[in-house]
C-alpha cells in the first residue's frame, strides 16, 4: 500500500506491507519557508508539495526496495486540510492509480492519525477513545471501527491546541512552530508559576461542552500576563511561563480524554497528532491512564506528525476489510467530516 499525505506543510509518502509492517517513509517539510510568516501560508505549502512529490515517491521506493508497479493500491489524504495542498496529493494519487491500473482510496486525515498506531502497537482495540491534537485539530473521537465507525465526541470551539502553542510561542519570542520550543523551554520551568485558566472545565461549561476544548482564552491570558510584566519593566521568565501554559493545555486535554474513557466504558486511550509528541502530554496522560486503569497508546513522535505512513496504514486496513475503493473523481475536501473515513 502506497500512502500520500499533503494536507498541510508536510509532503509524506509511506509504503506499508500487509496491515502493520512499515516498509519505508519519506517526508519533506516546508516549515522553514513558513517560519518568517509566523504560520503556514497555503500557497507556499501547495507549491512546496509540487516540488517535493516526485522526490519523496522516489525516496520511499528506494528505501523500501520496491518499484511503483509493485504497489497494490494507493491511498491519499482527501481531507480535511488546506484545499490547495490536498489537491496536489489527490492529483498525484489519481495519476498513479491510472498509470499503474490500481485502486484508489481517498481517506480522512483524522482517521489516518488513529490508524497509524497499528504500525507500532498492532491491531487497534475496538472501541477506542482517540484524542487527536495538532495545529488544526483538537478532537475526542469514539473509534468503534477505524474504517467505518468514527464518532466525534468533542472538538475545539476556537483555537486548536497546536495553534495555541504557536501563538504563545510568538508572544514569548520563540520560533515557529511553537510546540517543540515551548516543550524544550518548559523542562526547566515551574508549571505552577502562574495559574492560567483551564477552558471549558467549570460545572456550567461541562454541562454544555463536556468533551469540547477551548484554548483561545488561555492564549489571551498568557499574552496579557506577559504584556503586564513588560509594561512594569520586569523580565519575563520564559521557561516558567512556557511550563505554566503547557501545564494548562495538558491538564485539560488529559482530563477530558480520561473522562470520556471512563464515562463511555472504554479502556483504551490513543493519542495522536503533532502535539502528541509533547513530552509533558505523554507523561501526564500515562500517569492519569494508569490511575484510571486505562491502557494508553501513543505512537513514536515521528508517526504523530503528518506523514505518509499513516495514510498507507489506513489504506491497508481498508483493503484488508474489503472496503470499496474511491471513484477517480473523488474531491480534495478541505472540510471532510471525520465520520466519512473514505471519500466517495
Amino acid at each position: 500500500m502506497l500512502g500520500i499525505e499533503t494536507s498541510c506543510d508536510e509532503t509524506g509518502v509511506g509504503l506499508v506491507r500487509g496491515r502493520h509492517h512499515l516498509l519505508a517513509e519519506a517526508l519533506a517539510s516546508s516549515v522553514e519557508e513558513h517560519a518568517r510568516f509566523g504560520g503556514v501560508v497555503p500557497e507556499v505549502a501547495s507549491r512546496a508539495h509540487l516540488e517535493a512529490m516526485l522526490p519523496m515517491l522516489e525516496l520511499a521506493c528506494t528505501k523500501a526496495r520496491v518499484r511503483l508497479d509493485d504497489v497494490d493500491a494507493v491511498a491519499v489524504t482527501s481531507g480535511p486540510g488546506l484545499a490547495g495542498a490536498l489537491l496536489v496529493g489527490v492529483a498525484a494519487a489519481k495519476a498513479l492509480t491510472v498509470g499503474l491500473g490500481k485502486p484508489l482510496y481517498g481517506v480522512n486525515h483524522l482517521a489516518a492519525h488513529v490508524a497509524v498506531d497499528q504500525l507500532e502497537h498492532g491491531p487497534l482495540p475496538e472501541p477506542t477513545i482517540a484524542l487527536l491534537v495538532s495545529g488544526g485539530h483538537s478532537s475526542l473521537l469514539l473509534v468503534e471501527d477505524v474504517t467505518a465507525a468514527v464518532t466525534p465526541l468533542g472538538a475545539t470551539i476556537d483555537d486548536a491546541a497546536g495553534e495555541a502553542f504557536d501563538k504563545v510561542a510568538r508572544v514569548l519570542g520563540l520560533p515557529f512552530p511553537g510546540g517543540p520550543h515551548i516543550d524544550r523551554e518548559a523542562r526547566s520551568g515551574d508549571p505552577a508559576y502562574v495559574d492560567f485558566p483551564r477552558g471549558l472545565t467549570g460545572p456550567r461549561d461541562l454541562a454544555g461542552h463536556r468533551y469540547d476544548f477551548s484554548f483561545s482564552g488561555l492564549k489571551t491570558a498568557v499574552a496579557r500576563w506577559v504584556e503586564t510584566r513588560e509594561r512594569a519593566g520586569e523580565p519575563v521568565p520564559v521557561p516558567d511561563v512556557a511550563a505554566a501554559f503547557q501545564e494548562a493545555v495538558v491538564d485539560v486535554l488529559t482530563r477530558k480524554a480520561v473522562l470520556a474513557c471512563t464515562e463511555r466504558g472504554v479502556d483504551h486511550l490513543l493519542i495522536g497528532g503533532g502535539v502528541a509528541a509533547n513530552s509533558r502530554l505523554r507523561a501526564v496522560a500515562a500517569q492519569r491512564c494508569a490511575d484510571a486503569g486505562l491502557t494508553l497508546r501513543v505512537p513514536r513522535p515521528a508517526l504523530c506528525t503528518d506523514n505518509g505512513a499513516m495514510v498507507a496504514a489506513l489504506g491497508a486496513e481498508l483493503v484488508s476489510r474489503g472496503a470499496a475503493a474511491s471513484p477517480l473523481d473523488l474531491p480534495a475536501d478541505s472540510a471532510l467530516p471525520v465520520t466519512e473515513v473514505v471519500a466517495r
